[in-house]
């Protein structure tokens, strides 16, 4: 908390310098809870860690699905499926392929959780780019949606290749399909129910005038929470619950007023500070005696090539320049949710497992973090320049307002 309280105040001159929460708060867990006698002791093998965890990616996934609906859907509607249905599934594919030829001899299912927690993209350390107006309107949107919706789908598969790679134990992989599957409807059921109660409740109360909107903020927040918990209780994918709650609850979030999810986001930001410390502690540790080259070109492609090909690829034949497709296939971000993913993976998997996912996790966000920060401006005012041209000066840049 006293990180926090100090970070508030001088956020934005260390901002000037590149400085960012990410960056700041990574630093700190490896300074203080890093190493053999840290300041803070961190432990990560308690159930009430795993929880918490968990909480911060479900608050998260609703964050995500009301901030993506929150936009406009597309001039080309296919655009998002081809990006969410055909770019990322390759995407998870090469990556895995990728593993496999660096570090042969690993089991698949291994390799496909490394690769599903490189993989999502998010805008976190590149945000101030959906403000950008030199970006144009339509590739701010696609990001946002591809953002808010990849992370929401790939959760109940990392579920399942954990499940797969920890061990069948009694089950077999049809009794493990059919959990997930199961999981899935029940957090679907539960998520739906909830988020249209919950959204008839709130645009009936704010009608009514039973509650002010500064103070429904307060149901706005307490729904992902009642989505996990609900959907744990009944055995069902509490990340998928809080993820269609938020798909649900999002025009009614929007309808009430415009910071009516303010308290949402900044305790999702608030969680995400706490999982970015502790990531600091776990990659001090395990980058202590170094790092492998193999660790290091695994995040390098996971960033590169794994993103870039399938992404302009499938944008191939829309109406986005090839500019734009470029730059998309290049700005893929990674940060608090390949984190979650990795300290999720950390508590599920066996010690040496847990340590290539958490190595492979943290070279790619650490990359992510340096390559995206440095050519995110530079991008920007490229696009800028091009859309001033293409346009003579009077181009379409900016959104809806």
């Amino acid at each position: 908390m006293a990180l926090i309280f100090l970070w508030a105040l001088v956020s934005d001159r260390l901002a000037r310098w590149s400085i960012t929460a990410p960056i700041a708060f990574v630093l700190a867990g490896a300074v203080l809870a890093g190493g053999d006698h840290p300041v803070l002791r961190l432990d990560f093998e308690t159930d009430a860690f795993r929880r918490s965890v968990e909480l911060v990616l479900a608050v998260m996934l609703f964050a995500d699905a009301t901030e993506a609906r929150s936009y406009e859907r597309l001039e080309n509607p296919t655009v998002e499926h081809r990006l969410l249905g055909l770019a990322l599934p390759a995407s998870v594919g090469l990556a895995t392929l990728f593993g496999a030829a660096l570090f042969p001899g690993t089991g698949w299912w291994l390799l496909v959780v490394a690769a599903l927690v490189v993989m999502p993209m998010d805008l976190a350390p590149v945000l101030n780019l959906l403000k950008d107006e030199r970006v144009p309107w339509r590739v701010r949107a696609a990001l946002n949606i591809e953002g808010g919706f990849n992370d929401g789908l790939i959760s109940p598969l990392f579920v399942f290749a954990v499940a797969n790679a920890v061990g069948h134990g009694d089950d077999s992989f049809a009794d493990l399909v059919l959990n997930a599957l199961q999981g899935a409807v029940l957090a679907v059921l539960v998520g739906t129910a909830l988020g249209l109660g919950a959204s008839w409740l709130v645009r009936r109360s704010h009608l009514a005038g039973w509650a002010e909107p500064r103070v429904l903020r307060l149901a706005g927040l307490a729904l992902p929470f009642l989505a996990y918990a609900g959907a744990v209780l009944i055995g069902g994918n509490g990340f998928v619950a809080a993820f269609v709650t938020g798909m649900c609850y999002a025009r009614t979030a929007h309808d009430v007023g415009r910071d009516h999810l303010d308290l949402v986001h900044d305790a999702s930001q608030l969680m995400a500070i706490g999982a970015w410390f502790a990531f600091g502690k776990l990659v001090a540790d395990e980058f202590a005696h170094g790092i492998e080259l193999t660790v290091v070109a695994y995040g390098f492609l996971a960033l590169t090539a794994a993103r870039y090909v399938p992404v302009v690829l499938s944008l191939t034949g829309t109406d986005f320049t090839r500019a734009e497709r470029n730059v998309m296939g290049w700005l893929g971000p990674r940060g608090v949710t390949s984190i979650v993913f990795a300290v999720l993976a950390y508590v599920e998997l066996g010690a040496r497992d847990a340590s290539l996912v958490l190595k492979l996790a943290g070279s790619t966000v650490l990359l992510s973090v340096i390559l995206h920060g440095v050519t995110a401006e530079p991008l920007a005012r490229w696009l800028g320049r091009r859309a001033v041209i293409a346009d003579g000066g009077e181009g379409s840049r900016t959104g809806p307002a």
